[in-house]
């Protein structure tokens, strides 16, 4: 296992070796010392593809993310929207899949999507802080301000993030 960073402050891409032979594979999906938070809450999703999810955060009750794919493949993107921070406003991109043994740590302060790219994805993620509906917040996918290539010019959204904010509400309207 090793921790490749990322020009993002505190977001970084955990890299293990996939082990594989007839009977399946095995890959190591977390080591403290590489993630050095507590993480309290996990949750499973599953998305066809073509779904996008996102871009979702918690405002009040904000969560550190550690995301790894358990089957198929995921284009996962993060948005930097913590103020004081040299790369607000700007996006991180990685393909996650269950063969390339890539995870993902996003820390507080991001708003976060997925985009299922095989027919069937399985995504796990564990958190730092328990899911508060109340404060969450879903930007638009396709802001034209955040410039995220996607892809896909119409994926299967929710009616949450059909009716998302516009990053520059978001940005007016969060203290």
């Amino acid at each position: 296992m090793k921790k490749i960073k990322s020009k993002f402050k505190d977001l970084f891409i955990i890299q293990t070796t996939v082990f594989k032979d007839k009977r399946g594979w095995l890959k190591e999906e977390f080591k403290k010392k590489f993630v050095n938070k507590e993480l309290v809450f996990t949750v499973v999703s599953k998305s066809r593809k073509n779904v996008l999810r996102g871009l979702h955060m918690q405002t009040k009750n904000p969560q550190d993310k550690f995301l790894s794919v358990v089957k198929g493949r995921i284009l996962d993107v993060a948005v930097d929207l913590r103020k004081k921070s040299k790369t607000y406003g700007k996006h991180f991109k990685v393909i996650l899949s269950e063969k390339n043994g890539k995870h993902l740590f996003v820390p507080k302060g991001f708003a976060h999507g997925i985009l299922g790219l095989e027919k069937e994805n399985i995504l796990h993620y564990a958190c730092s802080n328990y899911r508060d509906p109340k404060s969450e917040v879903s930007i638009k996918w396709n802001d034209p301000d955040l410039k995220i290539d996607w892809g896909t010019k119409n994926p299967i959204i929710s009616k949450k993030d059909k009716f998302a904010l516009p990053f520059k509400n978001f940005r007016e309207n969060i203290k």
